[in-house]
């Protein structure tokens, strides 16, 4: 059980460090932080955005988009960050088994086909930030009812 826990400390170390949060994002990029004005460094170290921040602020506040659309509207360029969450889908079904069991008679194998709960998780929309001149003009967050 002890090997099993160190050898899973490397994975759990690689996971965590591939998180980002407004933190580590302004720790990273101080330069940016420190050309945004006082009520979008409050914000942006909370995580939230507001109509006429940069395209920076937003992503010291949101990270990288997953999806980035631009354009010309009326003129003007346009750009739309989209960002994804991951939706767990649960599902059941049946599925084959194989693997060694201990049974009446020692040691021997076991296959079958058994019912089994799963869960997928699936990219879904999350937020989508519409800028026009480099501007935040409007932006969504979908919400999930899991």
């Amino acid at each position: 059980m002890k090997i099993l826990l160190f050898l899973s400390l490397p994975l759990l170390f690689l996971v965590v460090s591939c998180t980002s949060t407004p933190t580590s994002r302004i720790e990273k990029n101080p330069a940016l932080y420190n050309d945004l004005s006082s009520k979008h460094k409050k914000l942006v170290s909370e995580g939230k955005i507001t109509k006429g921040m940069s395209k920076p602020a937003v992503f010291l506040a949101m990270g990288h988009p997953d999806r980035k659309i631009d354009g010309n509207k009326d003129g003007k360029n346009f750009s739309r960050w989209a960002y994804s969450v991951m939706t767990p889908i649960y599902s059941n079904g049946f599925r084959p088994y194989y693997g060694y069991g201990y049974g009446r008679y020692g040691h021997r194998s076991r296959y079958g086909i058994g019912y089994h709960p799963s869960i997928h998780y699936v990219p879904s929309r999350g937020a989508s930030v519409e800028f026009i001149n480099e501007k935040v003009t409007n932006w969504s967050v979908a919400s999930h009812n899991f």
